[in-house]
């Protein structure tokens, strides 16, 4: 069953409205202009990963595997605008035809089916979208509060529950961190043994913690701002364990 926090239909629209929101900030700027949180990424490096992120998933979808082979770059003289809205159309048009509980190859084990990509490319599109409106210049459009719980619930389950022990990361110290963000609150433990993270209730023990609005706190897990935009408090070391292995996580 899918576990994300907003439902599939809504999941599938903020891919779509998202990729739409990147095309247009891509309109006439340079490709080379750098992404002011990434050092060393630009917009046209970040424009065509998500349009070659578009194609790889469509294909998983249709031969039912990871593919080995698709369209990682532009066509010859197709600009990067276009390359994502073609990349999109009929990837939205195939999740929109299935539902979220609709079993298919992922890449995490703990779930298998439709509802993982429209999640995991609603994130990837609206991370990116950021990242890219960002370089242009242009004021970054807002990220409804649902979406952005969800992402804080995707990161920290995902990347950090799931990816860190992938590459057999740990950190030294046992330690707990709420995140607070809206009406939610996780807590998330690090250390020696497996990074866990889950959703709690207010006032349960931790060491450190982290709270803003939700998209706030939501880029400061993805690495986009620095501490000084999101509230702090408690122990800092456990905060610094926790950002530290989230940049190996998504990195």
């Amino acid at each position: 069953m899918s576990r994300g926090l907003v439902e599939y239909d809504t999941l599938v629209e903020v891919i779509a409205s998202e990729a739409e929101r990147l095309a247009r900030a891509t309109e006439g700027q340079r490709p080379e202009r750098q992404v002011p949180a990434c050092p060393g990424l630009n917009l046209g490096e970040t424009a065509r990963h998500v349009g070659s992120t578009y194609r790889m998933v469509r294909a998983w979808l249709r031969d039912g595997a990871r593919p080995r082979v698709w369209q990682r770059e532009p066509r010859p003289g197709q600009d990067l605008a276009d390359y994502v809205r073609e990349g999109v159309a009929p990837l939205v048009e195939r999740l929109a035809a299935q539902r979220a509980d609709d079993p298919c190859d992922t890449w995490w084990p703990e779930e298998r089916n439709h509802g993982f990509w429209a999640r995991r490319l609603a994130h990837e599109s609206t991370v990116h979208r950021m990242d890219v409106q960002s370089a242009a210049g242009l004021t970054l459009d807002p990220v409804a509060d649902a979406v952005a719980e969800d992402g804080i619930d995707e990161v920290l389950s995902l990347w950090l529950g799931h990816r860190l022990d992938v590459l057999g990361v740990r950190g030294t110290k046992r330690s707990a961190v709420a995140i607070r963000a809206g009406g939610r609150v996780w807590t998330v433990r690090t250390g020696p043994e497996p990074a866990t993270a889950r959703l709690s209730a207010p006032g349960e023990p931790a060491d450190g913690e982290v709270a803003g609005s939700p998209v706030l706190v939501y880029r400061w897990l993805w690495g986009r701002i620095p501490d000084r935009e999101v509230e702090t408090s408690g122990d800092h070391d456990a905060i610094a364990q926790l950002w530290a292995l989230l940049r190996l996580a998504t990195k």
